[in-house]
């Protein structure tokens, strides 16, 4: 008798180690250009190399980089990510469980009694305990007790590279997951600093709008007090007022959006909503942005963002389970093995005569099987959907940085002539305020100077909140905030 053991060596020194059926994965070309666009990047980066894992430092604000350490360490979008990671990690050791055999044991008691209608019942009932000449002594008792203790082995070589393919695909689908943790701290760090820019761009406005409101209450006491000596009239003091109004009613609407953001930074943070006002609701200048940015070349695009790099390992995967399914078309070879011992009474279930068992391999061999060939079709058309899906996360990566370099440049180049119109503007508001004094020009004047200037910094409080932003969205379509 050939033993499992035997049977386990043989199957071993006849499997095609090292192959496997099914096309072997190649790493996909991004097809990226050699550099930037000129009109984008001109005057506002460089194509440095870049290192953008820490890019918020670029800020050079401590609190900025302490709250993202914080909530890189209590976010439940990156705590639920890491868990997928480590569901996928299981997964991959279910499928390389099947390089291994299946082992089992049991034990057992019937109590079983044979209808006596039956001629198997009427002999062990009637004839179970009569003697038979020159036989030694044998009961068959009916009703009777089983007792058995028994065991079970199970294992398929992979003989044609199945499961190694499962595991490949196994492998990628971790990959996968990884690579999705690592895009959902990208967007964290990204949300971060996008919402604290936010924060203080929110409180800079409220600056202005304090200031302002500081100006027209000065200018409405002005204009009361000329209309009580007769030097204007009621119709200046009215203006005055309503624009005096008109400005105060934009300060809740500040605090509003001071509050929204500090609420969302909590979100972020996993914490309570408020529970971060201590430490923001002091204003504090909006972070500026350093005069020339390194970003890399398209070329490092593939290689850093987080979204790219799974597309990639979603299309290795699916190239992994045409394998899969190839090799279910293929023969398969099962060895089994059986064994235990069996006995009426308790007493006997460990004698050496009560042994049994059973030994052998199981060849199958497909011949006609519609679905697999169609899971084979099916396996190959999802790999050329994942190849497309990879080309379309590329080129879709390419338009974002591009967009986002756009934007830095048209916001930095916006500054410069809001920032030129403010000066202008105050310039304006000084000398209607003298004209106005002196008798030479109206009221209207004065309130035109006034509301001029106070839209142009406004404005100039938003473009600076938008030019960090525009740092900010970057640097995530880059895909920085992660360790290579």
């Amino acid at each position: 008798m050939i033993s499992f053991k035997r049977l386990t060596i043989v199957a071993l020194a006849s499997t095609p180690l090292g192959c496997a059926v099914g096309p072997n994965f190649k790493k996909p070309d991004p097809h990226t250009p050699a550099g930037w666009s000129a009109t984008a990047a001109s005057g506002a980066v460089s194509s440095d190399p870049a290192t953008v894992v820490n890019w918020w430092t670029t800020f050079q604000e401590p609190t900025l980089s302490s709250l993202i350490a914080r909530s890189t360490d209590s976010n439940l979008d990156l705590r639920a990510a890491v868990l997928r990671i480590t569901e996928a990690r299981a997964q991959r050791d279910v499928a390389g469980a099947a390089f291994f055999p299946t082992l089992s044991a049991n034990a057992s008691f019937t109590r079983e009694r044979l209808s006596e209608t039956t001629t198997t019942g009427a002999a062990f009932t009637h004839f179970g305990g009569a003697p038979i000449p020159g036989v030694p002594a044998i009961n068959f008792p009916n009703p009777y007790n089983q007792f058995q203790l028994a065991g079970s082995a199970t294992w398929e070589p992979d003989l044609f590279g199945r499961v190694r393919r499962s595991v490949e695909a196994a492998n990628a689908d971790l990959q996968s997951s990884v690579e999705d943790q690592r895009a959902v701290l990208v967007s964290l760090c990204a949300d971060v600093a996008r919402n604290y820019v936010e924060l203080r761009g929110a409180q800079l406005r409220k600056e202005v709008t304090d200031r302002s409101l500081a100006t027209q209450k000065e200018l409405y006491d002005l204009t009361r007090q000329r209309q009580a000596v007769g030097l204007t009239t009621d119709l200046d003091v009215a203006n005055a007022g309503a624009q005096l109004d008109s400005t105060r009613a934009l300060v809740p609407q500040l605090e509003q959006e001071v509050t929204r953001d500090i609420n969302q930074l909590s979100l972020l943070m996993g914490q309570a909503p408020d529970s971060l006002r201590a430490e923001l609701e002091s204003a504090r200048p909006v972070p500026q942005v350093p005069p020339v940015l390194p970003i890399g070349l398209p070329s490092d695009l593939a290689r850093r963002r987080p979204d790219i790099r799974q597309s990639e390992a979603k299309l290795h995967a699916a190239t992994a389970r045409i394998g899969v399914a190839v090799g279910d078309l293929f023969p398969r070879l099962t060895l089994t093995a059986t064994g235990g011992t069996q006995s009426q009474g308790a007493s006997d279930l460990l004698k050496w005569a009560s042994r049994f068992g059973s030994i052998g391999p199981t060849f199958e061999l497909p011949i006609f099987d519609g679905s697999r060939w169609a899971a084979v079709r099916l396996q190959n058309v999802r790999a050329q959907e994942a190849a497309l899906d990879y080309e379309r996360t590329v080129l879709a990566a390419l338009h974002e940085v591009e967009n986002a370099l756009a934007a830095y440049k048209s916001d930095r180049d916006r500054g410069v002539s809001l920032a030129a119109a403010v000066d202008q503007s105050r310039d304006a508001l000084g000398l209607a305020r003298a004209r106005y004094s002196s008798g030479v020009a109206n009221f209207i004047d004065v309130l035109d100077a006034e509301r001029s200037l106070q839209q142009n910094e406004l404005a100039l409080a938003t473009n600076t909140t938008a030019i960090s932003t525009d740092l900010v969205a970057i640097y995530r379509a880059l895909g920085g905030g992660w360790q290579t």
